[in-house]
């Protein structure tokens, strides 16, 4: 598809006649859909009646290395914006890493009815000081951050909220194997939940040593989110 960013391209998995929701991905600076958490996701949420589409930039499609500068991939997701709208169905803007941030920028702007944020950079590595909390906690929607235990982007206890007792914990029915998950209030009275992939990197890997498998891993990342999405079903 044209945006004013370039050519993008959208890779669909539709839930079929049982979709209610759509989840709409963007990768991040560094890869592409090829993610292990994007794949997992398309793989299992269609199930659950939710249909996945995997956003692709222009700059991944053209074929460069280098993301562009923020606003030109809030300009890329726009241009997506009415195509990702046109099942009809309520649209949760996700994304992993830069992915998650457009997401979070634009989510009032356009509507979303969510927001779905995996591996939020909170912070370049080493420097806590130049904080990207206001782009999570202003999206004015129900937003969920999956997040790795050992994200040198930022680890679960450096977020608001959760580093200084502020969070509620999930109930116990709801808390999954090898993760830790909470909430805490955020802006307009909303609040974001997090849910941590314990040992998990930038990218949700976890090394080898690790009490749980790559494979639990990425359970919990697609449990998290089928739970979260059903409570978000009209």
């Amino acid at each position: 598809m044209e945006t004013a960013a370039g050519t993008a391209r959208i890779t669909w998995h539709p839930a079929g006649p049982a979709a209610r929701l759509v989840l709409a991905l963007g990768h991040g600076a560094g890869g592409g859909i090829e993610a292990r958490d994007l794949r997992a996701l398309a793989a299992v949420l269609p199930a659950h009646g939710v249909t996945v589409a995997l956003v692709e930039q222009p700059w991944r499609v053209a074929g460069k290395k280098v993301a562009p500068a923020p606003k030109t991939l809030d300009t890329g997701w726009r241009g997506l914006w009415p195509a990702l709208r046109k099942p009809g169905l309520p649209v949760i803007a996700g994304g992993r890493s830069a992915g998650a941030r457009v997401a979070c920028r634009t989510a009032g702007e356009l509507g979303a009815h969510a927001v779905l944020a995996l591996g939020f950079p909170l912070h370049p590595p080493g420097r806590p000081e130049k904080s990207r909390a206001g782009e999570l906690l202003g999206t004015g929607v129900p937003t969920l951050v999956v997040q790795g235990g050992n994200d040198p982007f930022g680890r679960p206890g450096e977020f608001p909220g959760f580093g200084k007792g502020g969070a509620t914990a999930v109930p116990p029915d709801v808390r999954l194997p090898g993760s830790a998950a909470a909430r805490t209030p955020a802006g307009d009275g909303w609040t974001y939940e997090l849910v941590e992939v314990a040992h998990g990197d930038h990218g949700l890997a976890v090394p080898r040593r690790a009490d749980i498998t790559q494979e639990e891993a990425l359970a919990v990342v697609t449990d998290a989110v089928v739970r979260w999405t059903g409570s978000l079903l009209p």
